[in-house]
């Protein structure tokens, strides 16, 4: 095997390993454990990532490419109809947050006293939000926005609602099934933002 292909699998393995450790003991989990979770040094782990922030946006990303979250948008921004778009897209987001919520929930709760976690997790929602531009500019190029809503507004919106914030909100404090938050959150955002 090369060594581009042992180098990624590496790669993968360390962030296989994070992935079940910080989902088991949350994102506080150090370089270290995580070097040992993975069975390797914690200099190996330097050597792939860079910064304990560089092995956070790459568990992250590999969380969105083991997802595949990225391709369900494509597919949910090629619907011709608008409505019928934006719930693709929401029925995407909202089927892939309960498989990152275990990790998702404690980047949250992290994120104010930790750079890494911080930066992390912002490069995540910057792209996210990016999607949800997408989907309001598309719904105001079709003439789908309710009157006196941006675009800028509807993705923020969008965004907001849709978040795992949200979504953690309405499922482990308010006891609502998954079923439930999905079909409120799709539901408020169609009714709020699109026109009649």
């Amino acid at each position: 095997m090369s060594n581009i292909d042992r180098t990624t699998r590496t790669r993968l393995g360390i962030l296989d390993a994070a992935w079940d450790l910080i989902a088991e003991q949350g994102a506080s989990a150090s370089i270290a454990e995580i070097a040992a979770a993975a069975g390797i040094t914690r200099q190996s782990v330097y050597v792939h990532f860079g910064s304990r922030g560089g092995l956070l946006m790459a568990l992250l990303k590999r969380a969105d490419d083991r997802g595949e979250i990225f391709e369900m948008f494509a597919t949910a921004l090629s619907e011709k109809d608008p409505a019928t778009r934006l719930e693709a897209a929401l029925d995407a987001w909202l089927a892939f947050v309960p498989d990152i919520m275990p990790v998702a929930r404690d980047l949250v709760r992290l994120r104010s006293t930790d750079d890494d976690v911080a930066a992390a997790w912002k490069d995540r929602m910057d792209e996210l939000l990016g999607v949800w531009r997408q989907v309001a500019k598309s719904l105001a190029r079709d003439k789908a926005l309710a009157e006196g809503w941006t675009q800028a507004e509807a993705a923020d919106f969008i965004w907001t609602s849709s978040s795992v914030q949200t979504y953690d909100l309405l499922t482990s404090d308010r006891g609502w099934t998954h079923k439930r938050a999905c079909k409120a959150v799709k539901r408020g955002v169609s009714r709020t933002i699109l026109a009649s």
